[in-house]
């Protein structure tokens, strides 16, 4: 569901019905008539669909979790808030931007459209950004030569798989993260798709290599073994992004989850 257009298509209509009360049928009806339906229901609503129109395209957009991809960052029902201007105002609907403010930095949470079915959206972590060589090899993840910094942090329990996997601090860029990874499964890349610019990927026993081409981005889930990312789907174009995910504002399963996450 286009929810951005939807929205949009509301604010138009309740829009027109706005001006048409405001400038045509309120001067002909009396002081103490009573407002037809159609402004009662759609033109009171102008200012309202408005407001949250404004608010979701240009500034915030909630967003929830619906995958254990980011486990242990982000967990499966988490509402988060998405800055929808940090890399950049876009016109909303047509996704088109027309002011330049950020590019997104290695480390970032980044919300965008899935590339292979735009309609969906992800979320990753920014592991590589244009220019970079990005290898995932034998479970351990490297960044223009040089490997990315790892310290084991105990195990993470599962509670819905019963299961515990290897949590490790890691350090991308300037942000310090936790991440899983189960070092007993395989590192290859079992069903990587054919995707654009896939003949900068090199693909082997240990796992994938890649060159990160222009204006797009290479992003992993930090749980690692379990996330359909870039080592699957391929690079993630630049005017795919929607946003930067920075704060949990809710979980019904879990309330001291509110307030998580940087």
């Amino acid at each position: 569901m286009n929810f951005a257009l939807i929205l949009f298509i509301l604010l138009v209509v309740s829009a027109a019905l706005w001006v048409a009360d405001h400038f045509v049928f309120r001067k002909k009806r009396g002081p103490n008539a009573k407002e037809p339906w159609w402004v009662e229901y759609g033109a009171s609503f102008f200012p309202v669909i408005l407001i949250v129109f404004v608010l979701r395209s240009f500034i915030v957009e909630p967003f929830k979790i619906p995958s254990g991809s980011m486990i242990p960052t982000l967990l499966v029902g988490d509402f988060i808030a998405v800055n929808k201007f940090t890399y950049g105002i876009r016109l909303p609907v047509i996704n088109k931007k027309v002011i330049d403010l950020n590019l997104p930095q290695r480390g970032d949470v980044a919300v965008f459209r899935y590339p292979p079915d735009p309609s969906l959206d992800y979320i990753k972590r920014v592991v590589g950004v244009p220019g970079d060589r990005v290898a995932y090899q034998n479970k351990r993840l490297s960044i223009n030569g040089q490997a990315v910094s790892m310290e084991r942090d105990g195990d993470y329990f599962d509670a819905e798989r019963l299961f515990y996997t290897p949590r490790f601090i890691e350090k991308i860029g300037n942000v310090d993260h936790q991440a899983l990874v189960e070092e007993d499964v395989p590192g290859f890349v079992p069903h990587a798709m054919q995707f654009p610019y896939r003949d900068k990927c090199l693909y082997n026993n240990e796992g994938v290599i890649c060159e990160v081409p222009d204006g797009h981005y290479f992003v992993m889930g930090d749980n690692r073994d379990n996330s359909q990312d870039s080592r699957v789907w391929g690079f993630v174009p630049e005017e795919n992004l929607v946003g930067k995910a920075f704060f949990v504002w809710f979980n019904f399963s879990d309330l001291k989850r509110i307030g998580g996450f940087r």
